[in-house]
């Protein structure tokens, strides 16, 4: 009698479970359309605040890094080691948006430190070494002559910081037309553009004048900051000298102004490839000239804390 009764009991109970569990799901799902209905109204709102004249200032930044320390670590090639990799990014931007005109400038800086300090060895390098190194700056004036177009003028230059500073260094100065199609969004089309370039070594490296693209889109959505800059110039004189980068960051905030973040950037650049192969390669080839080498992509990624400024 009381195996029945207990069956009933049981069954009444998940009845009545999965009755609220429905209601609950129910009820969820209106709440849910209000949340999505009330964030695109901020949404609206964030972008008219975006447009409005006046001064935009803004950063933010990745650090990554490790430590790590072995000792008798046999199942590795080197047992003994000190080892550690720390690397930063920064995102920075100050924006000028007025009736008549606009001037944006920003800056992007990736620099990466690596060891590896075999304790055996004592030849070997036991200090940090660069192995990441960007630095990129830019600014951008332009004459609105409607709310999305406008006639410009832009300087970019990009070098690295930690060794060979302005070795090669890249200075684009140019003229030309700008489309901001919305608030976020820079595209930026310069048929008139001189690449100098600077470098001890002229036979490789040459300035030349060219066209120069770029598109820019920087968001902040809630706790997501997110950067992606294409940088493109086209050589008129030789497609040796043209040259593009592709950076991009991400960073999503966890607590207060700490969050996780991730950078990556693609280039390529022929005049750089050559001096690697001539100049710095662990066996180099002094006769390489462009027609022999392979134009290989230039990749980068950095993943670790972010820090929202």
């Amino acid at each position: 009698m009381k195996k029945p009764l207990f069956a009933a009991a049981f069954l009444c109970l998940a009845a009545t479970y999965a009755q609220t569990a429905e209601e609950l799901k129910a009820q969820i799902a209106p709440k849910k359309d209000s949340i999505a209905a009330i964030q695109g109204r901020v949404n609206a709102l964030q972008a008219q605040l975006d447009g409005l004249p006046g001064w935009k200032i803004g950063a933010f930044g990745t650090i990554g890094g490790s430590l790590s320390n072995f000792n008798n670590w046999f199942a590795q090639g080197i047992p003994n080691n000190n080892s550690g990799n720390i690397g930063f990014t920064v995102n920075a931007f100050t924006n000028l948006q007025q009736e008549k005109f606009f001037w944006r400038n920003a800056t992007n800086i990736n620099l990466n430190w690596v060891k590896l300090d075999d304790k055996d060895d004592p030849t070997d390098d036991d200090g940090f070494r660069e192995s990441t190194d960007v630095f990129n700056i830019s600014s951008l004036y332009g004459r609105k002559l409607s709310e999305k177009f406008a006639v410009s003028g832009l300087a970019e230059y990009r070098t690295t910081l930690l060794s060979n500073f302005n070795d090669p260094g890249y200075l684009d100065l140019g003229v030309g037309a700008t489309w901001t199609p919305i608030t976020d969004l820079v595209v930026v089309i310069h048929p008139l553009n001189y690449n100098f370039v600077f470098s001890d070594e002229d036979t490789i490296f040459n300035s030349s004048l060219g066209a120069k693209i770029v598109a820019d889109y920087t968001k902040q959505i809630g706790a997501v900051s997110f950067k992606s800059n294409l940088s493109m110039f086209q050589s008129y004189e030789d497609g040796d000298l043209s040259n593009w980068t592709w950076t991009n960051s991400f960073a999503y905030t966890l607590w207060k102004v700490i969050g996780v973040g991730f950078d990556f950037g693609l280039r390529s650049n022929k005049q750089e490839t050559l001096n690697y192969i001539v100049n710095n390669a662990p066996t180099p080839d002094p006769d390489a000239t462009f027609d022999t080498i392979d134009n290989e992509l230039q990749t980068y990624w950095t993943l670790g804390l972010s820090y929202s400024f």
